[in-house]
């Protein structure tokens, strides 16, 4: 069907006009058919016309259009076609005459489809079932890209951020004003595992500004992240190994040591469903967090987990 090719540039057009004249030729026939008395049965027909429209959907355009898409005009076509074949009463009776001839079973063929109906549609519902959660354990061919670019700015909570220029609010130092220095300078050191400089506890009763938020950030986590990315923020969580890819590891030099504070800002409020196409086709399922946590909230996880890693934000410089 794609031997035709759609114009480009007048591809929704061209393609609402080729469906408009398939109605109309099946509408002409359907009338001819029942003049010449070699009328098909309605239910027969409304079924053919809503898998024609499927099938046009599904070969005839091209570029293909996602399936969620395809569903959806789909439900819209199977709607169209139950209004026409119940416009009125007699053609509604024709529809489901068919439906009532098999549920009656009032002959031995009409008992015999019922009982394979009985029999089969159980079998294919558990079919669906059973493939819908079975792993599938193959890694895609294509190539995806672990950090994806990310948008030149995201809105979260009718808020819009600039990636490039916003700022997490609180790296602050003591008199409340942002100050990466500040913060920088009581990072947990990485030497000898991850111990704490004297004047960097932020679990410390006294603690206030950037350490006070850390510690803020930490109990959002824990309440939160914990059971995927791990105590340890090494992406070994209770359900981690539930998941294909595994969540990430915030120790390894490879993620957030190389990100921008706002990408985090960004990947954490939207999710899995917020990443870009080269995201895919591994498909994150960290929800978006924005649903469940404030702006701020989000913000001070990610002081918390570049504190507790020990790491720098990099920076647009």
């Amino acid at each position: 069907m794609t031997s035709l090719k759609l114009v480009e540039g007048f591809m929704p057009m061209q393609m609402l006009f080729e469906l408009a004249l398939c109605v109309a030729l099946f509408a002409l026939t359907s009338h001819l058919l029942s003049k010449s008395g070699k009328a098909m049965p309605r239910f027969w027909q409304g079924i053919l016309f809503w898998v024609f429209i499927v099938s046009y959907l599904k070969w005839r355009v091209y570029p293909p259009i996602p399936f969620s898409v395809r569903a959806m005009y789909g439900f819209v076509s199977l709607i169209a076609v139950f209004m026409w074949v119940s416009s009125n009463e007699e053609d509604w009776k024709k529809f489901k005459q068919p439906i009532m001839n098999v549920l009656d079973a009032n002959t031995g063929f009409h008992k015999a489809l019922r009982t394979m109906f009985l029999i089969a549609i159980p079998i294919i519902l558990w079919g669906f079932s059973y493939n819908s959660f079975l792993p599938n354990l193959d890694e895609p061919v294509e190539l995806r890209t672990v950090h994806p670019a990310p948008p030149a700015s995201t809105k979260v909570h009718g808020k819009t951020f600039v990636l490039q220029t916003s700022q997490n609010p609180f790296r602050v130092n003591p008199e409340g004003k942002y100050d990466q220095e500040y913060t920088n300078a009581r990072i947990v050191e990485q030497s000898m595992g991850r111990l704490m400089k004297g004047d960097a506890n932020p679990w410390d009763e006294k603690a206030e500004g950037y350490l006070k938020y850390v510690r803020e950030g930490g109990e959002i986590f824990f309440q939160n992240c914990h059971f995927c990315h791990g105590d340890n923020l090494n992406g070994r969580g209770l359900h981690a190994f539930a998941f294909n890819p595994i969540p990430a590891n915030f120790t390894d030099p490879g993620t957030i040591a190389q990100l921008q504070e706002t990408f985090i800002f960004w990947r954490v409020s939207k999710g899995g469903i917020g990443l870009p196409n080269e995201g895919f086709p591994w498909a994150s399922v960290m929800p978006p967090w924005e649903q469940h946590l404030t702006t701020d909230e989000i913000w001070k996880v990610v002081l918390f987990e570049y504190w507790h890693t020990g790491y720098y934000p990099r920076t647009w410089d």
